[in-house]
């Protein structure tokens, strides 16, 4: 079972322990448009011209490379569900600190997001953050 945590919680939790990880699971083009502060970027999954979702083949071998298996991680979205799925692959592969931001950034109908609840924001692709950076290391 992966715990849900509201993003206020998700806040509180880095606040407390600045070795937790935000890793956000939207696309690159999401995450540019805007993201927690201090988060990275592993998207796991694609979208294809007709918006289908396709699984990002080397997204367990990213995270592994990017991250030990000790590191506390907050898998967030857009509004919680494909960051489940992330949460519940990382559990999979030896990851202890799983929790799933339920809510994600955009927020859901049942969960506000980060954006919503003043939480900080940052946008762009910040340097070793961004997917592209960190799939140079995987």
């Amino acid at each position: 079972m992966i715990p849900q945590v509201t993003p206020e919680q998700a806040a509180q939790v880095i606040k407390r322990k600045p070795s937790t990880i935000y890793l956000d699971v939207r696309s690159e083009d999401e995450f540019r448009a805007g993201h927690p502060q201090g988060a990275y970027n592993v998207p796991v999954v694609f979208f294809d011209a007709a918006r289908r979702p396709i699984a990002n083949p080397v997204f367990d071998r990213v995270v592994q490379a990017a991250f030990a298996r000790e590191t506390p991680l907050l898998v967030g979205c857009q509004s919680g569900v494909r960051s489940q799925h992330a949460a519940e692959r990382l559990r999979s592969l030896g990851f202890a600190e799983v929790s799933n931001v339920a809510g994600g950034f955009g927020g859901s109908p049942a969960a506000r997001g980060w954006r919503d609840s003043g939480l900080p924001v940052e946008r762009g692709d910040p340097e070793g953050r961004a997917y592209a950076d960190l799939e140079k290391r995987g």
